[in-house]
């Protein structure tokens, strides 16, 4: 059985002529180590009164504001996650995702100039191809939910599968999702 969602290499070359070419190791992993988790200590009451200050008051200010508030439109990952998802949607999605701000908006603030994006486009598995095709040369990444999404029940060979197939598609990051079994239960090791 031919896997069609794999990217031609030759296709894949053009998807990224023109980007820059960094090289980076994969993430080979490590072992999960809890021990620096539990030595954590947390002053709850403190925390709490410090939370319940936030609302009231503005950490940035004035000349600073616009230029943190454009800073975390670029580390959003706009999502659609629909089992009705269509190629337009997820096109549409694609083209707020190359332009999160109107123009006028920016040249308001100074920012005309700005090459402001979002920090990556994330969809199921089966509109990789659409989001990599409406965000080639842009340098937006496509994320994929992979392992089972929502609930992660799946075997674990068939999520390392999944894994598998949403990079060979052009997916450039993974969201995974663990069973909320193991959260509730905390077992991190399963």
């Amino acid at each position: 059985m031919t896997d069609q969602t794999q990217t031609p290499p030759a296709r894949q070359a053009e998807r990224t002529a023109g980007l820059p070419q960094v090289q980076h190791a994969r993430n080979s992993g490590m072992a999960l180590d809890l021990d620096w988790v539990a030595a954590v200590q947390a002053n709850t009451s403190a925390i709490e009164r410090r939370a319940a200050t936030l609302p009231g008051r503005r950490s940035v200010k004035k000349d600073h504001q616009a230029a943190w508030l454009l800073r975390a439109v670029s580390l959003i990952d706009l999502t659609t996650l629909s089992g009705d998802d269509t190629e337009g949607r997820v096109r549409r999605l694609c083209a707020k995702a190359r332009q999160p701000v109107r123009q006028d908006l920016l040249e308001a603030v100074g920012m005309g100039d700005a090459r402001l994006t979002t920090g990556a486009v994330c969809v199921y598995h089966d509109m990789i191809a659409p989001a990599v095709e409406a965000l080639e040369g842009s340098g937006i990444p496509v994320a994929a939910v992979s392992t089972g999404f929502p609930a992660g029940l799946s075997p674990f060979h068939l999520r390392v599968a999944e894994i598998r197939e949403s990079v060979a598609a052009g997916a450039a990051e993974i969201d995974i999702v663990i069973s909320r079994r193991h959260v509730l239960t905390g077992n991190w090791q399963a």
